[in-house]
């Protein structure tokens, strides 16, 4: 795993993210925080890996996501090489349902 060095701003980023209760307090923090195409991208690289795990084929995850084959690679990569930060998340959300 590609650990990096910690950060006094991420970690205050990441505790105030921790504080979060709801999806609603998550749309007006992140609605703040970044960008509508910011969220939109994040939120597809999140799906590209969801699909990814299920098995879904590079072109079919180009047209649910419309993400670039360059950053779908990206995020496959994280699967290998990355911190597990996909696979806690989705691993969790499929608890959940």
């Amino acid at each position: 795993m590609a650990r990096r060095e910690r950060d006094e701003k991420l970690d205050f980023l990441f505790e105030g993210i921790l504080t979060l209760k709801t999806v609603e307090e998550c749309y007006d923090f992140f609605g703040d925080l970044c960008t509508k195409t910011e969220l939109r991208e994040m939120s597809k690289r999140l799906l590209a890996a969801k699909l990814i795990s299920e098995g879904e084929k590079y072109a079919d995850i180009v047209e649910k996501t419309g993400l670039s084959t360059a950053t779908i690679t990206r995020v496959n990569g994280c699967f290998r090489d990355g911190n597990d930060g996909y696979v806690n998340v989705l691993s969790r959300l499929s608890e959940k349902s």
